[in-house]
């Protein structure tokens, strides 16, 4: 879940920096409530074994705050994006030996997010 001030832009910036597709939800919560809320829907890509591939935006309401990791496929190009779409990069890119390379992100509307990219095997 990633909450957000203004839920256009952090649409913009998840879709051009990380290719997710979001839409308004279509849970069968109360439809005022879902409104009100300005919930989305992002759906990251096809589901991999033990991993989630969906989560949601929805307009902040408090000073929630979150740290999550999404898995990249090429980090350079991720991180080549974010400062030109409003974001910044708090952690520049790591490799950590059997983990793989890590970098950690501000979006626009104040969260903090972490980058993997596996290592190959």
């Amino acid at each position: 879940m990633i909450p957000a001030d203004n839920v256009d832009r952090a649409k913009h910036f998840y879709r051009t920096l990380l290719g997710w597709k979001i839409e308004p939800t279509r849970n069968p919560m109360e439809p005022s409530k879902m409104a009100a809320m300005q919930y989305h829907d992002i759906i990251t890509g096809a589901a991999k074994e033990g991993m989630m591939n969906t989560g949601g935006l929805y307009r902040r309401h408090r000073t929630e705050s979150i740290l999550t990791f999404v898995e990249v496929e090429d980090m350079d190009r991720v991180l080549s994006k974010v400062e030109m779409l409003g974001g910044r990069i708090t952690m520049q890119k790591e490799e950590i030996r059997g983990v793989g390379l890590t970098a950690v992100i501000q979006d626009p509307e104040g969260n903090v997010i972490g980058l993997w990219k596996p290592e190959m095997l």
